[in-house]
């Protein structure tokens, strides 16, 4: 295990997390404001379908696509320096995304934020890392990081629905650039700088290798959520998988690896990194399911259905900062493996059908969750030397991408087809009608609409049923899914248990003292 040194963070350092997390709550922010700017975007630069489509996926194919590449370039050139470099690209992007006179333009533009994005979020956990020695002060910092990621999902809706009111659709890209002016006016002030002086040179065969790798393994699992089983789809899932066999193997024959794979050796690490990859993969399901149910079933304007999702997020909120205090005095492995199983319950309980059970649900499970979403980061970070805590970053942060994506195709691919299997409309609808109304439960209700009459309502009636029950199989999965982790979590973090206990022992002999 790692040496490291329990020295205290001083004022200075936690006034640079709060540098620190400003990038963290800009594009949490900029993500839910972009969905509701869509609409108005669209209709100006006559962007089709498919650019549709490209402007908001390029962002999150290149930001997985560099996020290994970013945070082990800024362990060799130095992290306050990516982070610099990263922010002025970033708000100089915004810009020009702003300003945008058409769709393939704004496709540029938000390629290379994300090409930007990629470069921000790894260095700022990797600053943290080196900023907070600490255990205890290092998943303080860790759940406040995540708090304002948080932050900005819940005033996201709001902060853009005031925007979009008052001034045209590029305002919600502006949102950035007063927030990365910030960083780079302070960031040098009050962030260090810190490198792995041992690192070697960048491997461009291994850069390539990992794009290949991530980016064909995203669009194909986006493009098999999108429409169904395909060949172009299975194939570059293939591909992915072969490119990304190619790079562990050439990893293990560099002198200096662009990724370590030798830092999933280390069990509690690996067990980290699981729960937060099957953290995003259900939830992004189920949370796609929930939107779903809430403007489409339960028929909600999207700013209600917003309203509705704000207690889940509070209650998120509140764990994250919570989780360090628990950890203390119920150890970590306690702490991740009942923050999972509170989060089972709370999907079992959202499955149950109806609007008070979705809500209550989500509060239950998203407060459940936060508990390990805080640790894992810290755990991963504190198994690895901080020399290599931009890689770690980086590893964290692709999971959490992966595993969004693979939760849409997944579990959205799981709802579908039970929709589809217990969709059971009325005798006498036409065959057109009725396959229009198996491709989805939004198709069904637009068709149930033109229909009308009883017919029509028979329709919705059968297809807000079968929808439901999807979310119901999607929820009771999802459980599964948490349960199975945090058996994990329970076995693979309990070496943990030791040296927590230690560490308590000498905090309180330091405080006799």
């Amino acid at each position: 295990m790692t040496d490291i040194t329990t020295t205290k963070a001083t004022r200075r350092e936690w006034i640079g997390l709060f540098v620190l997390a400003l990038p963290t709550l800009l594009l949490s922010l900029d993500v839910s404001v972009l969905y509701l700017a869509l609409p108005k975007l669209t209709a100006d630069l006559g962007a089709d379908s498919t650019q549709q489509l490209w402007i908001l996926d390029i962002y999150s194919f290149l930001l997985a696509g560099f996020l290994v590449t970013m945070g082990t370039l800024g362990d060799r050139i130095g992290r306050r320096k990516l982070l610099l470099i990263g922010a002025a690209v970033f708000g100089a992007a915004s810009v020009l995304a702003a300003y945008a006179s058409s769709p393939e333009l704004l496709i540029a533009c938000r390629a290379l934020l994300g090409l930007a994005g990629a470069t921000l979020m790894p260095s700022t956990l990797a600053l943290i890392r080196n900023m907070f020695h600490d255990p205890v002060q290092l998943g303080q910092a860790i759940g406040v990081w995540f708090g304002c990621f948080m932050v900005g999902m819940l005033i996201g809706p709001v902060v853009g629905g005031l925007l979009l009111e008052q001034f045209w659709w590029g305002s919600a890209f502006l949102l950035g650039v007063p927030v990365m002016l910030l960083l780079l006016i302070l960031g040098p002030a009050l962030l260090p700088e810190y490198r792995d002086p041992a690192a070697g040179r960048l491997d461009p065969a291994s850069v390539g290798l990992s794009l290949v790798a991530i980016l064909p393994t995203i669009w194909g699992l986006k493009a098999l959520a999108r429409d169904g089983w395909s060949v172009l789809g299975l194939v570059a899932i293939m591909a992915g998988i072969a490119a990304g066999t190619g790079f562990v193997r050439r990893q293990r024959r560099l002198d200096y690896p662009l990724l370590d794979v030798d830092l999933f050796r280390a069990g509690r690490f690996t067990a980290a990194l699981t729960v937060s990859l099957a953290a995003g993969v259900v939830m992004a399901g189920v949370s796609l399911q929930a939107a779903l149910y809430l403007q489409v079933v339960e028929e909600l304007s999207p700013l209600r259905a917003g309203l509705w999702l704000i207690p889940q997020t509070v209650a998120m909120i509140a764990g994250l900062n919570l989780a360090p205090h628990v950890a203390r005095r119920f150890g970590t492995s306690s702490t991740v493996a009942g923050g999972l199983v509170v989060a089972a319950a709370g999907l079992l309980v959202l499955g149950l059908g109806s609007l008070e059970t979705l809500i209550a649900g989500l509060v239950v499970s998203a407060f459940g969750l936060s508990l390990p979403m805080a640790l894992t980061m810290n755990l991963m970070l504190s198994a690895a030397p901080p020399e290599r805590a931009g890689s770690v970053a980086s590893l964290s942060e692709t999971s959490g991408e992966g595993g969004i994506a693979l939760g849409v195709a997944l579990l959205g691919t799981l709802g579908t087809i039970v929709y589809r299997d217990r969709l059971d409309l009325p005798e006498g609808v036409p065959a057109g009608i009725a396959e229009r109304a198996r491709s989805g439960v939004s198709e069904a209700v637009v068709v149930a609409d033109s229909v009308g009459g009883s017919l029509g309502g028979a329709i919705e009636h059968a297809a807000k049923a079968a929808f439901g029950t999807g979310l119901t199989v999607v929820a009771v999965a999802g459980a599964a899914a948490f349960l199975a982790c945090g058996l994990l979590a329970a076995l693979a973090l309990r070496e943990r248990a030791a040296a927590e206990a230690d560490l308590v022992e000498q905090e309180k002999v330091a405080e006799a003292a």
